[in-house]
């Protein structure tokens, strides 16, 4: 027992390793929109393309990428998403023109990220541990994703002011083959005997018709879409932003940096909370907050101070809607294909980042200005949290006559 209890708390550990590494490399581009545009002379609209493509490459290869993952594995579905990872940024290190990026920073890394972060890591974190531990642990590895943002941020933008773009990407371009190493040790079995329990003979295309007929699915899956417009539009934006406001740079990557410590806060809170009170409540409230947080930020005068307020405020929630969002994923349908169900809600927050990030883009070059996508941010969180009121958390009829017997 005791080995096997050792064995687990290594798989957990390279498990959030590994998430350190994906989300940390991912959160540090947006420091390379200014510079990249300068460099071939563009409108910030087509580097923002490039990180809006790979918003929505990830999300498109998600779903495809957690069904991997169900079928054959962590480890192979690691393996690839980290050689796609680099291949991308060391196209993206050696782009001559507009298709490089686009392919490089946009589509493959996109799908780089999508074989190696939160939507295949988290359902296998879920699976290594027992019911009454899961929201916890979904919890622990989003803050592992966190402490990537706060960690690697600082360390990517002095590669990129010691060294330059080009060679800072390659850099991270090793970072992320490095990802193949920290999937070896994490279990591929279900340790977790409610796994078998809850969809012991389901067939995946059973399972993804049961999920797409359940009409509290969709609403989760359009909720999710506000959490990707927002998180993604402040990553890659908000070095720009502050840089126009006439901010140093090194106080983006340290509000950046205090969004990914806070969250590290925010999000093992949520998974605790996850386990004992309502999720939809949960994600209620955090969507309002960060209604009101943006709110507040573009209301009063902009200042270090309102800066890093923000940041921390903002941290606490960025990624607390991840272990509600995907416990109640598992909540209602089990845990035998949560990847797979869990990458289309994924997806479609991704097509929210897609438009955060090309929409910032598009309307400052349109408008020198971002204040328009900064309340549209604040308006579509409060009809957000309303949605969520409207959610059945409980487990579906299946599941139910299945415990019951």
């Amino acid at each position: 027992m005791s080995k096997y209890k050792n064995l687990l708390s290594i798989a957990i550990i390279s498990a959030c390793f590994l998430l350190i590494i994906n989300f940390g490399l991912r959160s540090s581009l947006g420091f390379f929109l200014k510079p990249i545009s300068d460099t071939f002379g563009y409108g910030r609209e087509i580097f923002a393309l490039s990180l809006a493509l790979q918003n929505l490459c990830w999300g498109l290869f998600q779903p495809l990428a957690g069904a991997y993952c169900d079928k054959f594995g962590i480890r192979k579905t690691v393996f690839f998403g980290s050689v796609l990872y680099a291949l991308g940024l060391f196209i993206t290190a050696n782009a001559d023109g507009v298709f490089d990026l686009h392919i490089g920073a946009g589509i493959f890394v996109g799908m780089g990220i999508a074989g190696t972060g939160l939507g295949v890591v988290l359902p296998v974190m879920a699976r290594m541990v027992r019911p009454e531990r899961r929201a916890f642990a979904l919890g622990l590895g989003t803050a592992a994703g966190s402490a990537g943002q706060f960690l690697l941020i600082p360390v990517a933008q002095s590669f990129l002011s010691v060294y330059g773009w080009q060679t800072a990407l390659l850099i991270m371009a090793i970072g992320a083959f490095s990802m193949i190493l920290f999937s070896a040790p994490i279990a591929e079995e279900n340790s977790s005997e409610s796994a078998q329990i809850e969809s012991p003979d389901q067939t995946l295309k059973e399972a993804l018709k049961e999920a797409f007929s359940h009409t509290h699915y969709w609403l989760l899956i359009a909720g999710f879409f506000v959490c990707g417009f927002q998180l993604a539009f402040i990553t890659v934006h908000m070095p720009s932003y502050l840089a126009d406001m006439g901010f140093d740079g090194s106080v983006a990557a340290i509000s950046l940096s205090l969004i990914g410590l806070f969250n590290i806060f925010g999000s093992l809170i949520a998974g605790q909370m996850s386990g004992i009170y309502s999720k939809k409540w949960l994600l209620g409230y955090i969507y309002l907050a960060r209604a009101i947080a943006i709110v507040i930020f573009l209301v009063f005068p902009i200042s270090i101070f309102s800066i890093y307020c923000f940041s921390i405020v903002t941290g606490f929630l960025w990624l607390a809607t991840v272990p509600p969002t995907s416990g109640l994923v598992a909540q209602m349908f089990g845990l035998k294909y949560m990847a797979t169900l869990y990458g289309f809600v994924f997806l479609n927050h991704q097509i929210g980042s897609f438009f955060g990030v090309w929409l910032g883009g598009y309307y400052f070059d349109q408008t020198g200005s971002y204040n328009q996508i900064w309340w549209a941010a604040a308006i579509i969180a409060t009809i957000t949290a309303i949605i969520h009121i409207f959610i059945d958390e409980r487990p579906i009829a299946r599941i139910r006559q299945k415990k019951s017997s």
